[in-house]
């Protein structure tokens, strides 16, 4: 059986979003799944500083709560 964990998700503009969640699986090792937009983000030059520190964010997020997980089940 497969438990999903969402990690972090996040909005780099009105219509685009970035998810990233742990899959542990009973039959394979655990994975980290970055699920980006289908097509490409277009966003106005003085957005992208806002949209390139939504993605960074995203990232800390999820490394972080990834490590709270790790640290909640270590024996």
């Amino acid at each position: 059986m497969s438990k999903v964990t969402e990690l972090a998700p996040a909005q780099l503009s009105t219509v685009d979003a970035i998810t990233i969640e742990l899959l542990e699986a009973d039959e394979t090792p655990a994975v980290v799944i970055i699920s980006w937009p289908l097509q490409p983000t277009v966003v106005h030059p003085h957005r992208f500083p806002s949209a390139a520190d939504s993605a960074v964010r995203i990232f800390v997020a999820a490394v972080v709560q990834l490590a709270s997980i790790r640290r909640e089940r270590k024996p």
